[in-house]
């Protein structure tokens, strides 16, 4: 029963030799896509047209031999160095490829194993992307100035994607560690193959005029030019360009650019730089509150302390001007004026007790009273007044004398005036 039966390794081995006899060498014509270029130097990518495509391995050694003046193509030696193939490689490049089939033997795939390449110039789809490009830039679907922002760390998110795609995936991992909290509603759609462009436009035409989201997101993972080409048709790009909201953009890899990509707001890399773009990392955002609160408690310990400054100089000068202070000053004022006053007044009671004492002094000297002491009597009429000339008195008028131990009672018997000569 067993003689029959073949190993995977036994019939993937049989098939190599099959193929590799009937086509030990074949020329191929296609278009590249989904070209690669590992750091090992070896160069794979697929061939096609509209009905098949074959993969293709270009090895570094095979590579070499299609660089400088040698053309193996036609055998021509040229003067100058001719423009490297491998250099003008690209996806959408229509060439042709020489080499040998053979089958690798850890997929079970057949594939061209390319010694010769020559560039034909751009394939079909990548000339009509060129075309509808150059179209709508004319028509300023790619202007700079319509190019609307971000909104910052946006609250609620469109995601316009397929629901089974690894690109959601990616997208909402990020999103986990990111912004402060976003509601993110998803809206299913095809991303590829027969009604996907017009799912695609509907999807964001309806998001666009229901108004819940502040910005949409358009997201796909990489593949060939054929696999993205929903978002080349123009259908979706004018729905993008008539978004009345901003569109963000990230369909395939890095080096993918479709129509879709040039006319949204921002054109993301990837899926996940999409995310990168709409929100930081949450730790960058409790790093930049923490600066901000920083930041914020020195300001306002700046303002107190120019406040309390300000206050401190008020202060002071509500104390010069305040009527307390000015009555305090007033009555300091007025303590230093009755002391003063109480020491002009000793002062002058002392000036003028001096001075009556020098005048009772004088008095005293010129007191006729005091004269009795000396020896001198004074005399007064009834009256009572000092008799200073004899005609102060009469005749029989009674006196009296005033000496120093006593007085003389007398009558004036006579007045005897003296001549003056």
């Amino acid at each position: 029963m067993t003689e029959g039966i073949l190993t995977v390794r036994e019939l993937t081995e049989c098939l190599r030799q099959c193929l590799e006899g009937r086509f030990p060498f074949v020329w191929v014509r296609g278009e590249v896509t989904n070209l690669s270029r590992p750091s090992s130097g070896h160069v794979y990518f697929s061939l096609k047209d509209q009905d098949s495509q074959v993969q293709c391995v270009w090895f570094l050694q095979q590579q070499r031999r299609s660089q400088g003046r040698f053309d193996p193509l036609t055998g021509e030696v040229h003067d100058k160095e001719r423009v490297s193939p491998l250099e003008a490689l690209r996806n959408g490049l229509s060439a042709v490829c020489a080499g040998r089939i053979s089958v690798f033997s850890l997929r079970g795939c057949y594939q061209l194993v390319v010694e010769v390449l020559q560039s034909e110039g751009q394939g079909g789809l990548a000339q009509l992307f060129e075309e509808r490009k150059r179209g709508l830039a004319a028509l300023g679907y790619f202007a700079l100035e319509r190019k609307r922002p971000l909104p910052k760390n946006a609250q609620r998110v469109a995601v316009i994607t397929s629901l089974t795609g690894a690109a959601v995936h990616d997208f909402l991992e990020l999103v986990k560690n990111r912004g402060s909290g976003a509601r993110i509603r998803l809206v299913p759609v095809l991303v590829q193959g027969e009604g996907a462009a017009a799912d695609i436009a509907r999807a964001v035409e309806q998001t666009g005029m229901r108004g819940w989201a502040q910005v949409i997101v358009l997201i796909r993972g990489g593949g060939s030019l054929e696999d993205l080409w929903a978002f080349n048709e123009e259908c979706v790009a004018q729905a993008i360009f008539q978004s009345q909201i901003p569109v963000l953009a990230g369909v395939g890899h890095e080096v993918d650019v479709t129509l879709a990509d040039l006319t949204a707001d921002v054109r993301a890399a990837t899926p996940s730089h999409a995310a990168q773009l709409l929100w930081p990392l949450r730790d960058e955002l409790w790093q930049r509150l923490d600066q901000q609160t920083g930041a914020l408690a020195r300001a306002a310990a700046k303002c107190i302390d120019r406040v309390e400054s300000g206050l401190r100089e008020r202060e002071i000068i509500l104390r010069r001007i305040s009527p307390v202070r000015r009555y305090e000053r007033l009555g300091e004022q007025m303590r230093h004026a009755c002391s003063a006053l109480d020491r002009a007044a000793v002062q002058w009671h002392e000036r003028k007790r001096h001075a009556l004492d020098a005048l009772c002094g004088v008095l005293d000297a010129r007191n006729p009273l005091s004269l009795r002491m000396l020896g001198y009597v004074v005399a007064r009429n009834g009256q009572g007044a000092i008799l200073r000339s004899v005609g102060d008195v009469l005749a029989g008028e009674a006196i009296e004398i005033f000496l120093r131990d006593g007085s003389l009672s007398a009558v004036v018997s006579a007045v005897h005036p003296i001549k003056m000569q």
